[in-house]
Order: C-alpha cells, then structure tokens, then sequence
C-alpha cells in the first residue's frame, strides 16, 4: 500500500486493521498478507491501488493552520491543498502539529518514508522555537539530559541559544524522536511556553529559503543523503 501512494507503512496498517482493505474481494485486516501483483486485485476503500510508476519526493513549507493529514474529519486545511498541483498520490512523512510550520516531506516511496519515520533509524529534525521566557541553565541542561514525558524520558536533545533578550528567546532544537507534541511538552517541562514553532531541516536536509506554503522537489542528492543517513542511525543502534 506504501508503495502505491495509499499512505506510510504506519498508517496503512491502521487502514488495514479497520478493515478497510480487500484482496481479491476479500476483507484482509491483519498484518504479513502477501499479495501477488501480478493477479491479485487489492482495493483500498472500493479503489483498485497499484504501485506508482513514478516516485515523488516533495518538500514543502507548511504554514500554520494545515493539518498534515491527506483528509481531515473536522474540515480543516490539510496540507494536500498546498501540493494540489502534484498529479499523483503522495502523503505526508511523519507529521508536523496544526500551530508548527515549516519543512515536510511528501511522497508515494514507502520505503523511503519508512527510513524517515521508522525509530530505530532516528533520523534527526531540527526546530527553531521562540519562548515566552529565557530558561535557566538547569533547564537547558534537562533538555539535553532528557526530560520525562508520560512517565518516559526523552532521548537527549541538542539545544542552541539563538537569541535571548527580555521579552523572549530563540532556541534551535534537534531531536530524532516523534512523540506528540514533543517539542512543545519538552519546554512546557523545564516551565517555558513556546510562542511559535518552525521545523527547519530533516536530516542534513533544510527548509533554506523556500516561501511559507511553497513546495519544491528534493533532487538526488538530498533524497540519497536522507536514504543513507536514516539507514546509517539505523545500524549504528544494533
């Protein structure tokens, strides 16, 4: 399903399990099902999938006020809107919350999604996030310890001052984790608020200066750099 654009290889098991999925004519709602795409007829919501010929590979500068969903049950913008003019079916890789701007990837390879998303290849994102308040060092310490969140600490993070003052900061985040929420939740824990959120690169991979709710294509290096980086962080955590 990941590789025919459906969706990640996350979410098309959720797809899967609610049965929505027929092989043949057959509701398959569990996990491992082998299809052969030579004769097999799989249909995902009444609509024959096959995989896509060509492979897309997007980065957009989500603005604020999208969910990065490919549909949305509360008819909110999602971030499809912004890639309309992309004639094929690419989803969203990983998620960016409705008040976080900046860099998502989008396309309809699953296994590169897989690499993006998959936690042991802990691919790193990095944030800049404006707080309401300076933290102290103590603080700024814990986020690079880890903090606790739903009883679990978070994988240390790198922090960097950017620019503190007295009605605010700017501190730039990288974390290769993908909890809810998480950046926020993390500064929420050492008591500062963030104002604003933007996510600025995935990998080596940056935003640059691409405008608010433009799109470009990743070219082959940076799509390369993401394949081998992801499976890189992978093998060295075995």
């Amino acid at each position: 399903m990941a590789m025919c654009g459906v969706a990640s290889r996350r979410a098309s098991e959720e797809i899967i399990s609610k049965g929505r999925v027929h092989v043949n004519g057959d509701v398959v709602d569990y996990m491992g099902y082998e299809v052969d795409e030579d004769n097999d007829i799989v249909e995902v919501d009444g609509i024959v999938i096959k995989p896509e010929a060509k492979k897309y590979y997007i980065l957009l500068n989500k603005p604020k006020g999208y969910v990065t969903t490919v549909s949305d049950e509360f008819d909110r913008p999602t971030v499809m809107e912004l890639v309309s003019d992309v004639h094929a079916r690419i989803y969203p890789v990983g998620r960016l919350d409705y008040d976080t701007a900046g860099l998502l990837i989008m396309t309809n390879d699953g296994e590169f999604a897989n690499v993006l998303t998959h936690p042991s290849h802990a691919v790193n994102k990095g944030y800049i996030a404006q707080l309401n308040t300076m933290p102290d060092t103590e603080g700024l310490n814990k986020l690079r310890s880890g903090v606790l969140l739903d009883g679990k600490l978070t994988a240390p993070a790198k922090v960097e001052v950017l620019k503190p003052g007295k009605r605010g900061v700017e501190i730039k985040v990288t974390i290769h984790e993908g909890r809810n929420r998480q950046v926020r939740r993390m500064f929420e824990a050492i008591g500062a608020e963030v104002i604003s959120l933007k996510r600025i690169s995935v990998g080596n991979v940056t935003l640059g200066n691409l405008p608010e709710g433009k799109w470009r294509h990743l070219n082959d290096a940076e799509r390369q750099r993401l394949m081998g980086r992801g499976k890189k962080s992978a093998q060295k955590r075995k």
